[in-house]
């Protein structure tokens, strides 16, 4: 692929970012009319590969944007037209120092996919194997760094008219670049598929292509042919032989083995990277992959087992442990979003419930609770939300929740019975608490002998009682102040004690306008209110 200078791709990327509406960043141009997010969906894919895969990265990230973008940007394909079989040839043999035709015993010119990083082709080794080849498109890797260039230069320039952007252009800039220089380094997905395959090698219904490492190098991916029936393709496997619910059921397995077992999913499963053959569930393409790390894994198998006995001070702690704070926490505010979740949602049989919408409401909670959760947790909601879909498809009585429950249980039984080294360690955890606890302990009862002990309760939600409360008690003291009135001007007027006006005692009658206009006012003040 031909990169043009950079000056001239600087004006590209301007010109097009203002035919869609975004204009505005780099001068004073109007906002075009429709909806932003459809546009910068289409902006992206007029700009070519760097912009698809910055918008491929954003659609993982919902705590980034709002939805109705995370939903466009999904929509960006990898398609793309291909570049010629000579410049193909030509980077093969820069990267191994031979040609196509010595290497292969046959090479088919026109690729079978093209994607915007990479085309894939399908040829045979002079062995008689059929393998894919994977060669990254030419210059891909410096256009890209071209592009991210130039838009950190744009919004370095721009940046007083991106301070209300809804994610920091610099954060998502180094997230792209970083993700794209892993990416186009194919060595890389070569160490994830030899991993998954370590990870799956008991695992009789799971397997993935084998890397053939003689022509493998960082800009050249070539794995054995899997020759399978698209996962979707109903028709095809129930024709040959194949039960639709136990391939659910064992696809569903299999992703939970990754997640709560592995630490180590496949990110992108939708139903063109999982074939059907020999009876197994094959997963290609590697480029995407997710890794959750130990503490991560103990704090999701720990959700699970809260999801399961409705535990909510579990699933609070493993909120707390998943997240990063990003301010001070309300933890009964936090108590009460769990508690809520538990009596409305999880109300329902496990049978009704998706995952990856549980895990978005535990994200909903997190975020509302200034906790931020790690960036492989989302990437892990996103391909929840796939693989769902994909079992909902092809077997829609199969849940995953009814399946990992059960499964992270049975996984964690080991844990109720721990090991004479985990007893060691917790024992002396439990002496160095003990240590710690004692003379605190010891302060607290002498503070308490000497009467000296404060203890501060909070209520939540008394506000609005107790000034009902006060209101009540300040009428019914007036009252008894204009019942005062009356019944002492009553035994000042019997008396006719005090100064007279016509033989009548005008303190008595003092009183009792006193005593009226009191009551009047009290009245007046109850009807206002709407409680008689």
């Amino acid at each position: 692929m031909e990169y043009k200078n950079t000056s001239k791709r600087f004006r590209e990327i301007v010109r097009v970012m203002a035919k869609y509406g975004f204009g505005y960043i780099v001068d004073n141009k109007v906002k075009s009319k429709g909806s932003p997010a459809k546009n910068l969906r289409m902006a992206f894919e007029e700009l070519g590969p760097t912009f698809i895969k910055i918008g491929q990265i954003l659609s993982t990230h919902p705590e980034m944007l709002p939805e109705e973008y995370i939903e466009e940007l999904s929509k960006l394909q990898n398609n793309a037209k291909p570049v010629s079989y000579d410049e193909i040839s030509q980077l093969f043999k820069k990267e191994f120092g031979e040609t196509i035709d010595n290497v292969f015993l046959s090479f088919e010119k026109k690729p079978i996919a093209s994607a915007s990083i990479a085309q894939a082709y399908k040829a045979v080794l002079n062995d008689g194997t059929v393998v894919i080849v994977k060669i990254q498109r030419p210059g891909i890797s410096e256009g890209m760094e071209q592009d991210i260039t130039i838009l950190k230069k744009i919004f370095k320039l721009t940046r007083a008219k991106l301070q209300d952007a809804l994610i920091d252009p610099a954060e998502a800039l180094d997230e792209v670049l970083e993700y794209t220089r892993q990416e186009l380094n194919f060595n890389n997905e070569a160490k994830a598929i030899e991993k998954f395959h370590d990870n799956n090698k008991d695992v009789k219904f799971v397997g993935c292509p084998k890397v053939i490492w003689s022509i493998t190098s960082s800009r050249v991916i070539t794995m054995n042919f899997i020759d399978g029936i698209m996962i979707n393709d109903k028709e095809n496997l129930i024709d040959n032989g194949y039960d639709m619910n136990d391939i659910g059921r064992k696809l569903a397995l299999s992703y939970c083995k990754q997640i709560f077992d592995d630490g180590f999913f496949h990110g992108d499963p939708h139903p063109g990277n999982i074939m059907i053959e020999d009876k197994k569930i094959y997963f290609i393409d590697f480029g995407l992959m997710g890794t959750i790390s130990d503490s991560l894994k103990a704090s999701l198998n720990d959700m699970m087992i809260a999801v399961a006995t409705k535990d909510i001070d579990k699933m609070m702690s493993s909120i707390l442990a998943i997240g990063i704070l990003k301010g001070s926490i309300n933890k009964d505010m936090l108590y009460d979003d769990i508690n809520y979740l538990f009596s409305t949602y999880l109300s329902l049989p496990l049978s009704s419930i998706k995952i990856s919408q549980l895990l978005k409401e535990v994200s909903d909670i997190a975020n509302r609770n200034n906790i931020r959760l790690p960036k492989d947790l989302t990437l892990l909601i996103r391909s929840m939300v796939i693989i769902e879909g994909v079992i909902a498809e092809i077997s829609p009585e199969i849940n995953i929740l009814e399946i990992a429950v059960p499964y992270v249980k049975s996984t964690n039984r080991a844990s109720l019975f721990p090991s004479f080294n985990d007893l060691l360690t917790n024992s002396l955890l439990y002496v160095k608490d003990y240590f710690e606890i004692t003379p605190k302990l010891s302060r607290v009862l002498t503070t308490l002998l000497d009467g000296k002990l404060k203890i501060q309760f909070q209520h939540k939600d008394l506000q609005e009682p107790i000034q009902d409360l006060n209101k009540m008690a300040n009428r019914m003291i007036f009252a008894l102040i204009a019942g005062a009135l009356i019944i002492g001007s009553s035994l000042i007027l019997n008396t006719n004690i005090g100064p007279k006006v016509f033989g009548i005692s005008i303190i008595g009658i003092s009183g009792y306008v006193f005593a009226a206009v009191m009551g009047i006012w009290l009245l007046i003040s109850i009807i206002r209110s709407g409680k008689l």
